[in-house]
């Protein structure tokens, strides 16, 4: 295994080596060759600057590519408000869910090499997840007074389950099975081997398959350990090896080298008086840690996001080196949840008129969501205030990061965006 990794690395290393000098300056190309007006992209800083004005949050980089080519790409406010650190398009950012299409895509990776299938069990890698139990509540009219019961599963947890959200797994105190997550305390750390073993004897909040419920953490941690299983590696190394390097993304991380931590941003939360600062820095997992978590646990570039990004739009390769075949991509991009509905995603960005594929969201219909779009992009988020999506109709992908969490600019961002589409 330890070969196979060296010799991946060297072949990705050499295939990507004159894509990453570009990438690390991204030249910006004339918007107009591409259909977009460049005066009608200036209508983006604007907007982002009435939010920071607002104290919504302290700055952010916003990224857009058409047709190949960066027609935008721009620093604004603040990475550090009390250092009176300015923002760069070189910051880096804690991706938080923005990991997960990062983790779908590695085990679509292994899907192509014949090592498992989407409807697979998952109980088939970790047996912990074997005969899993569902939480309902006594009473559905009453349920905080007549609390819950455990019935057996109707059948198991499949990795396409974990993919699309529709597992049943609890990841809160929210829902039938939230008090057994309550009572469980489980604690912070450890191993993602020990946190998945730990995580797959709690009840589910509903029969697999039968719901859509966002699973923040669990979910996307037990796909990113099957991955390991599968790989031999950790995450971290298969990320690496499998996707950073072949695509020359070199500032991205699970941890943070400490010549780096000077480029995060700073996280901050919206007060009543305006941004809060952390307590403490919220650090990376330190060097050498063993908890690679597949559902958030990225620090990374808006450049490195767009490689990751316009790889996935190319239909799984970048400059000569591909990642997927073209036909794992629309796999992953198309809708995989049937007619479940998407409503009780948290926040203000209702998902009404969306499906779900493997780790992204898919648009099924451009009215009904409420912002510009397609039918057919897909993208996802990050708690802490990270957006990306990408329209294979129109060929682009926009990317904006902050670091305090706003769902209603991942509303106002596209539309901003897609005005100024002028072809």
């Amino acid at each position: 295994m330890k070969n196979y990794v060296a010799i991946a690395v060297l072949a990705a290393v050499s295939a990507a080596a004159g894509f990453a000098a570009s990438a690390a300056s991204l030249p910006v190309s004339k918007a107009e060759d591409v259909g977009i007006s460049a005066d009608r992209l200036k209508r983006i800083h604007p907007m982002l600057q009435s939010h920071i004005e607002a104290k919504d949050f302290s700055g952010a980089v916003s990224l857009v590519a058409r047709k190949g080519k960066v027609v935008h790409f721009e620093a604004h406010g603040m990475a550090d408000v009390e250092a009176g650190k300015a923002m760069k398009t070189d910051t880096l950012f804690r991706l938080a869910s923005m990991t997960k299409p990062m983790t779908a895509v590695s085990i679509l990776m292994l899907v192509e090499e014949g090592k498992l299938v989407i409807s697979d069990p998952v109980s088939k890698f970790i047996p912990e997840y074997k005969n899993p139990k569902v939480a309902v509540w006594n009473l559905p009219n009453d349920p905080a007074g007549a609390g819950p019961r455990l019935v057996p599963a109707a059948r198991e947890i499949t990795i396409q389950d974990l993919l699309t959200h529709t597992s049943g797994l609890a990841n809160g105190f929210e829902g039938p099975a939230g008090d057994y997550v309550r009572k469980a305390n489980l604690p912070r750390g450890g191993s993602l081997d020990e946190r998945v073993k730990r995580l797959a004897k709690l009840p589910l909040n509903f029969q697999p398959g039968t719901q859509w419920e966002y699973s923040p953490g669990t979910g996307f941690d037990t796909l990113g350990r099957i991955v390991e299983i599968l790989s031999g590696m950790s995450l971290e190394q298969f990320f690496q090896a499998r996707i950073f390097q072949p695509l020359g993304m070199k500032d991205t991380f699970f941890t943070v080298p400490a010549n780096r931590m000077a480029d995060l941003t700073v996280p901050y939360t919206k007060g009543d008086g305006g941004l809060v600062r952390p307590p403490a820095p919220v650090a990376a997992p330190e060097a050498g840690g063993q908890y690679f978590s597949g559902a958030g646990g990225l620090t990374g570039s808006a450049a490195d996001y767009l490689s990751f990004a316009q790889m996935l739009l190319n239909g799984g390769q970048l400059n000569g080196v591909r990642l997927l075949s073209r036909k794992t991509v629309e796999l992953m991009t198309s809708v995989a949840t049937g007619d479940l509905d998407l409503r009780n995603y948290a926040g203000d960005q209702v998902l009404k008129g969306y499906g779900f594929g493997l780790g992204v969201r898919v648009r099924r219909s451009t009215g009904d969501s409420g912002w510009m779009g397609s039918v057919g992009d897909y993208g996802w988020a990050g708690a802490l205030g990270t957006y990306f999506w990408i329209d294979p109709k129109e060929q682009l992908i926009g990317i904006v990061m902050i670091q305090t969490r706003n769902t209603k600019l991942r509303m106002e961002y596209p539309n901003l965006v897609y005005q100024a589409v002028v072809d």
